[in-house]
């Protein structure tokens, strides 16, 4: 695996194991919504699987047809930094793609288990970074829904980011869910 790859990989794992220790803290308040129209912390879990899941399949269909990946440029790298600087902001709130909320199953599986499909993802994806061809390190392999084509570097940091975005929301679940 290319070095920076795995970097942003062992970046990407500890920032998992970070949310999920908070989540599972929670015991049996893990499934508790703090509010109408809010997410317990178990289904904030659940939606970074289904994410990672999904982009981990859509970058492994993409390396089928690698030669037609376009190249990134400037204006994709600006844009990966927006992404970068929204997910960090403490007030900024997204809405779920509605692709991906497409995917979400209606029930929520016992935290041990979302755990579990969440491990495979991520295996999946050190498979997919052990076997990513060095000469498609700068080409686009991931669209994100807001800031567009990313390089499988930015894909890894918009990954971590993601993570990191809803640990604070996380940390906002259990405070409320605590009280």
């Amino acid at each position: 695996m290319n070095h920076r790859l795995h970097l942003r990989l062992e970046q990407l794992e500890r920032s998992t194991t970070r949310l999920l220790d908070t989540v599972e803290a929670l015991g049996d308040r893990a499934t508790q919504v703090p509010g109408p129209g809010q997410w317990s912390a178990a289904q904030v879990v659940q939606h970074l699987v289904v994410s990672e899941t999904g982009i981990g399949q859509y970058m492994e269909k993409k390396l089928l047809q690698a030669e037609g990946l376009q190249k990134s440029g400037f204006k994709a790298f600006v844009k990966s930094r927006l992404l970068r600087l929204a997910l960090r902001l403490p007030f900024m709130r997204f809405k779920v793609p509605k692709y991906l909320q497409e995917l979400t199953p209606t029930t929520l599986p016992p935290l041990p288990e979302l755990r579990a499909e969440w491990e495979a993802a991520r295996r999946r994806l050190e498979r997919l970074l052990n076997e990513y061809p060095g000469h498609l390190l700068s080409r686009a392999i991931f669209k994100h829904p807001r800031s567009g084509m990313l390089t499988i570097h930015q894909t890894l940091d918009f990954m971590t980011d993601h993570v990191l975005h809803h640990q604070k929301q996380v940390e906002r679940i259990a405070k409320a869910v605590s009280e």
